[in-house]
């Protein structure tokens, strides 16, 4: 059995499925928690915004240190080390604010994790670009749709769990999860690796990186494709519950749930029909959709149709992420691991900046969530911009 494994690039994927799952736990667990913190712990709004944007600024650092270091190394040892500490970061989660500080705790549980989601968001997918598979921007759309069906997975079972065990369980199930990434740390160990630029291809340098305008157009729109995900993302339980006044159990099915399970259907969809529908178009299509969704779900007062408008951005967003990794993989083909770790600086910087910028710009204005979605409004307005800028090249 181990032999198998160790000769097919299917379960390198699988791997690679699974480590996107572990993002999605380790960025979203948090969230689900963040009224539960507030109310045990006395955080502030500002605090718990907090949470979110160290979370995404310590992946962006580690991202940039992994375009340095990540060839050095090898792609095996970093990426098992990722899984470790996302491990180490869930349990720290569940142990650390019981023995001291519970704030410092939580940022200290949320660093440790942060650093293993870093080096995932830079690894797993040129890890799956370089497996000999076809129709690479369907495997990468599909790839990515498993951060969403991670993210489904952990927020239907969390819900339940807290149903049944209540809410003040939560460490126990921080450590639940904690079992993905440490079956996945084994499994790494087991996979076959292939080379991310072919051997007799020069990879392109940072400098060299830096002289390409596509590379900056790239990176402008993986800022917009991680602040238009995670604006809305990271605040649809909290703005479900608070502004429109609904239960925590209704508050997390009908908002990152469902944001997520329409995220991931954009994702598979894509993938299964890739080869009938320009990237570019649809990426475009996609961005208006988005424009749309924050408006529905800023100015309607209608709980429901703003629910709906949180739910249907996520089906607006999925592509962006895998879309733009695909452009770049096109672009600049021998851009390797640098190129996709400053990919990932930039889509985790957006990650960071988007739901900072609704949280602060809520906490501003009394605490109303919907300015803040407004204001994030620029992010997908800006995407609309960026991509006619690309040029179109075929796979």
């Amino acid at each position: 059995m181990l032999q198998r494994i160790r000769q097919s690039y299917e379960h390198t994927i699988y791997a690679s499925y699974l480590g996107y799952i572990t993002q999605a736990v380790i960025n979203n667990f948090a969230p689900l928690l963040f009224l539960t913190f507030a109310s045990s712990f006395g955080l502030s709004l500002d605090q718990i915004t907090l949470i979110t944007t160290i979370n995404f600024l310590v992946q962006l650092g580690v991202d940039l240190i992994s375009a340095k270091v990540v060839d050095r190394i090898g792609y095996r040892p970093c990426i098992i080390t990722a899984h470790i500490t996302c491990a180490a970061g869930l349990i720290g989660l569940a142990v650390l604010p019981s023995i001291m500080s519970p704030y410092a705790g939580i940022m200290i549980a949320v660093v440790l994790y942060a650093i293993g989601g870093g080096i995932i968001e830079v690894l797993i997918s040129p890890i799956v670009e370089a497996c000999p598979t076809k129709k690479k921007e369907a495997a990468m759309s599909l790839l990515h749709s498993f951060y969403c069906w991670g993210h489904v997975f952990l927020v239907v079972v969390s819900t339940a769990f807290f149903a049944i065990f209540g809410i003040g369980s939560w460490p126990v199930l921080a450590c639940l999860w904690a079992l993905i990434p440490l079956f996945n740390t084994f499994y790494f160990t087991q996979v076959p690796i292939y080379p991310i630029v072919a051997e007799e291809e020069k990879k392109m340098s940072i400098t060299g990186l830096f002289k390409q305008k596509v590379f900056w157009l790239l990176m402008v729109l993986m800022v917009c494709a991680g602040a238009s995900e995670q604006a809305m993302s990271q605040w649809a339980s909290a703005f479900a519950e608070s502004g429109l006044k609904v239960s925590k159990t209704m508050g997390d099915l009908a908002g990152p749930c469902a944001f997520a399970i329409l995220m991931g259907t954009a994702r598979a969809l894509y993938g299964k029909f890739s080869d009938k529908i320009p990237l570019k178009q649809f990426m475009m299509g996609s961005a208006a959709l988005c424009v749309c969704c924050y408006l529905v779900a800023a100015f309607s007062g209608n709980p429901l149709f703003a629910l709906l408008g949180c739910a249907v951005c996520g089906f607006s967003v999925g592509i962006f992420w895998p879309g733009t990794f695909s452009m770049g993989a096109l672009a600049l083909p021998t851009g390797g691991t640098a190129m996709y770790a400053l990919m990932a600086l930039a889509g985790d910087l957006g990650c960071s900046s988007g739901p900072t910028v609704v949280g602060l710009v809520a906490n501003a204005t009394g605490g109303v969530l919907q300015n803040g979605l407004l204001v994030a409004m620029i992010f997908p307005i800006l995407i609309l911009i960026g991509l006619p800028l690309m040029k179109q090249k075929k796979s």
